[in-house]
């Protein structure tokens, strides 16, 4: 099944060719065609199975012809539970909202930063993404209204719970209109999960998909004993002599990061960090190139790779190894996909060693080490 086939405009259409999205994923194939047709949805899908493209998509398609939004009355809300799930979210609208013939604003809204740029941004929004505190805080100001809303979406709906938003999306819950689409995510099907389930979903179409199975025995694994001096000349001599393309390098901090790209770049390495402090142009745009192949290495922390969906990844570096061997199953679960070998390398120290051996144990394999003091590089 392609995109074609599920009722999307031919501009839409475009663009996902032109992002390089040639098959839609399983929850898409569902979720766009009911959502079109104005169905109330219960997504249970795990993070990286293209969620919020199933819902985007469709959103700005029945957006069409709508007249232009009453001043600060939204059409749209999209509630997430950070910042950085609100603007991820608002930029793929923004995206894909840019080639509409008509204009749809969408604006991500959320605190921890002044809240006047914001209010001051809300006129003529048609789509918002919020974060639940920061818009009870302009609903209370009287910038925004909500009684126009005629699509609301709850994403990590689970996650949300979990943080204590409960109360909040309950008084949010109030000020909508009775009459309305309500599309729900969520990772995991929890007992609260279930109650809003209850309140909010009329006859939902319910879409379960299951989280990928990762094939460790697919995973070429080797692991280098290195002094921490020495990784960079390592990772280095390894990315050159090895000719490898299409790295994913992960790194424990935002700091470690952009230090392992800049050290890359200067010894004529392509190379790009993405992490939360990059804006999310320039992380879109690392992404992008990364998955065409254009850019050689791009470094990730943790919580920036969970959005790193590519069919098939050759070859992940532990830089840093995760804090939990879970953690490190789903690193290097990136590669060796689609019944293709991948290779995940991991940097251990002499202060690894142990919490190396618990991630071993943990995943049931064995991993060879090469001393790297016998590498000349």
């Amino acid at each position: 099944m392609s995109f074609t086939s599920l009722g999307l405009p031919q501009v839409l259409l475009d663009e996902l060719a032109n992002q390089n999205y040639n098959q839609p994923y399983p929850i898409q194939k569902q979720a766009i065609p009911a959502i079109l047709n104005r169905k109330d949805i219960l997504g249970i899908a795990p993070t990286g199975s293209g969620k919020t493209a199933s819902y985007v998509l469709p959103i700005l398609t029945n957006m069409n012809g709508i007249s232009a939004s009453e001043n600060r009355h939204v059409n749209v809300l999209v509630l997430l539970p950070t910042r950085e799930l609100a603007l991820q979210v608002r930029e793929v609208f923004r995206v894909f909202a840019s080639v509409l013939p008509e204009r749809i604003k969408s604006l991500a809204v959320y605190g921890g930063v002044s809240i006047n740029p914001q209010m001051k941004a809300l006129n003529g929004v048609n789509i918002l993404v919020a974060t639940p505190g920061r818009l009870l805080e302009l609903v209370e100001s009287n910038a925004v209204h909500l009684s126009k809303i005629s699509t609301l979406v709850l994403d990590e709906a689970d996650k949300m719970l979990n943080l204590g938003f409960k109360e909040e999306m309950t008084r949010i819950f109030a000020l909508l209109p009775q009459k309305r689409q309500n599309l729900l995510f969520s990772a995991t099907l929890s007992e609260d999960v279930k109650n809003i389930n209850q309140i909010l979903l009329h006859n939902p179409l319910v879409i379960k998909v299951e989280a990928k199975t990762i094939d460790i025995d697919l995973i070429n694994q080797v692991a280098y004993l290195v002094p921490e001096e020495k990784k960079g000349p390592l990772l280095r001599y390894l990315i050159k002599s090895k000719e490898l393309k299409q790295v994913l390098v992960f790194a424990s901090s935002v700091y470690k990061a952009d230090n392992i790209a800049d050290k890359l770049r200067k010894n004529e390495i392509d190379a790009a960090a993405i992490h939360s402090k990059k804006s999310q142009g320039a992380r879109t745009d690392a992404l992008s190139k990364f998955k065409l192949g254009k850019l050689r290495v791009l470094v990730a922390t943790d919580l920036l790779s969970r959005g790193i969906d590519i069919e098939f990844l050759p070859c992940v570096i532990n830089y840093e190894l995760p804090r939990s061997p879970k953690d490190y199953v789903h690193r290097i679960g990136r590669t060796g996909r689609a019944e293709s070998s991948g290779e995940a390398i991991s940097f251990i120290t002499d202060e690894d060693e142990h919490h190396f051996k618990i991630i071993q144990k943990k995943m049931g394999k064995r991993v060879d080490k090469i001393d790297s003091a016998e590498i000349d590089f």
